[in-house]
């Protein structure tokens, strides 16, 4: 059986964007201001709870080599293979989020869930008929970021 890869966004997903502005402690080096101030909203709980789900972790965030400087060490998770964006190329198809391309062409067949807070049913199409292999498009309320039911829905597809 082939493992199922799993592309990760950071901001929505990992860090919510919800009025409550929790900050969780982090043993991580400190970030430039420059950085982003909303790292501190990184739950180090997440970490585990990603690295026990049955997929292979793939960065598919703007943070590109960020994400494995300042996002895994607060997670305790390790550097993590990404996601190169194109720097151009022809919009996918009107309503498409434009990362879609780029990761049915990274997974290259393979099966793959996406957790990102951008997903629409134009992207969930788009995906259907131009990837081979099994797809899930999991969008998560990036208010809240990553919960146990997502957690579950994601458990629960990769078997």
């Amino acid at each position: 059986m082939v493992t199922p890869l799993l592309f990760l966004d950071v901001d929505g997903p990992l860090i919510p964007f919800g009025a409550s502005g929790r900050e969780y402690p982090t043993y991580a080096p400190p970030a430039p201001p420059s950085v982003s101030p909303l790292l501190a909203r990184l739950d180090p709980a997440q970490g585990p709870r990603l690295a026990a789900l049955p997929y292979a972790l793939v960065w598919a965030t703007t943070w590109e080599d960020d994400a494995n400087t300042w996002v895994a060490p607060r997670l305790g998770l390790p550097a993590l293979p990404l996601v190169r964006w194109p720097d151009d190329g022809p919009d996918p198809a009107p309503g498409v989020h434009w990362k879609a391309p780029a990761l049915v062409a990274w997974a290259d067949g393979r099966p793959f869930a996406w957790v990102d807070d951008e997903i629409g049913a134009a992207d969930r199409d788009w995906v259907a008929a131009h990837h081979s292999g099994r797809a899930l498009l999991h969008r998560v309320d990036p208010r809240r970021g990553l919960t146990a039911a997502d957690f579950g829905t994601l458990a629960a597809w990769a078997e």
